[in-house]
């Protein structure tokens, strides 16, 4: 029996359920009485047809491959890390205490010490579903749903009684320093002669995040560790058998992506808001799941899949801005794109299996 080719596997399956997810999307923007063709031309214009807009799309985008990163590890082991949004919740906390409790001469010392913070809080707050699962056999779904409101609880407590300064009655923690600023797109690619938006809050947190996709691949295809995750995901039993152990790689797999997970604070809570807010992950956590379910789990596909995601979020903007269609029909794009790339995956894959056995066939 001939197989699917990996790139058929890996760029034409997504591709064509993306395309349907898409014409969907047109068929109800049809219905609702707006023209799909002119939708779709604001939101390509608003988010790629501008400097500003690639702004926006990347910023977006940033924030998408942490929590990708952070779901596709723990799908390699099989387990299904849905509080993405806790852990980057908790990671604004982890920036914020090493930010506010220290002064700092220099972003670019400020940025390493405030990612390992994200990154603890992040992988702190998942150790606690990952030891449920690994000694007391709760689900790892359900504790990290649990947990994402428990963060939001937390952080809500600690920044209107704790966390805000004195005389303000904004639920916020107080301005970080000056020195703290991380350089913006514009700065960055100013110093080689591309002019780009001055507005977009896009930053050097960019390349953080595509550091991770090539230190996520290289953990997971290229060390003793990332073997035995991906063997465990497989199959849990034989891993077991080849002297595996399970606590030890639910633990290692849920504090790497609550670390990711937590980084994506650099990015929102350091180099955009410059100060903890409430509700500064913005769905970022759940978006996650869907980016590394497009993806297929792997580090380059979570890179492309982020940035779809975030062209879709700055399309829906622009897309709600200038025409009568509601932000929400955003979101139920969204859901036609998890629906085709997640839940429906066979619909698409098992047509296009078909054809290239039948392809290979006739070329014999």
């Amino acid at each position: 029996m001939e197989r699917m080719p990996k790139w058929a596997d890996a760029f034409l399956v997504p591709l064509i359920s993306l395309l349907i997810a898409f014409v969907i999307s047109g068929l109800v923007i049809l219905a609702i009485g707006e023209n799909p063709v002119e939708a779709m031309r604001i939101m390509v214009s608003g988010a790629i047809g501008s400097s500003y807009g690639w702004g926006y799309t990347l910023y977006y985008a940033t924030n998408f491959m942490f929590t990708g990163l952070a779901v596709a590890v723990a799908f390699h082991a099989g387990l299904f890390n849905i509080g993405g949004e806790g852990q980057a919740t908790l990671g604004g906390l982890g920036v914020a205490t090493v930010l506010l409790s220290f002064s700092w001469p220099h972003w670019a010392v400020a940025l390493p010490a405030a990612a390992v913070g994200a990154a603890l809080f992040g992988a702190a707050w998942a150790a606690i579903p990952a030891w449920l699962q690994a000694r007391r056999g709760s689900h790892i779904v359900i504790t990290t749903i649990m947990f994402n409101f428990i963060a939001a609880a937390l952080l809500n407590y600690l920044l209107v009684n704790v966390m805000r300064p004195a005389g303000s009655m904004d639920p916020s923690s107080a301005r970080f320093g000056a020195e703290t600023v991380l350089p913006r797109l514009h700065e960055i690619l100013g110093l080689v002669g591309i002019p780009f938006s001055r507005a977009s809050p896009a930053n050097i947190s960019l390349f953080v995040a595509l550091l991770a996709c090539v230190a996520v691949w290289a953990l997971i295809w290229r060390t003793r560790l990332g073997f035995q995750i991906r063997a465990f995901g497989k199959s849990e039993p034989a891993s077991v058998y080849a002297g595996i152990s399970p606590f030890r790689i639910t633990m290692y797999t849920m504090l790497i992506s609550g670390g990711l997970a937590g980084m994506m604070a650099i990015n929102n809570v350091m180099g955009e808001a410059n100060r903890l807010i409430m509700n500064a992950v913005e769905g970022a956590g759940f978006i996650g799941i869907a980016v590394a379910l497009m993806g297929r789990s792997h580090p380059f596909g979570v890179c492309l899949a982020a940035i779809l995601f975030g062209f879709l979020y700055q399309g829906g903007a622009e897309l709600a801005l200038w025409t009568s269609i509601p932000r929400e029909l955003i979101v139920v794009i969204q859901a036609l794109v998890i629906l085709f790339t997640g839940a429906l995956d066979n619909m698409v894959r098992l047509p296009v299996e078909r054809a290239f056995r039948r392809f290979g066939r006739r070329s014999a």
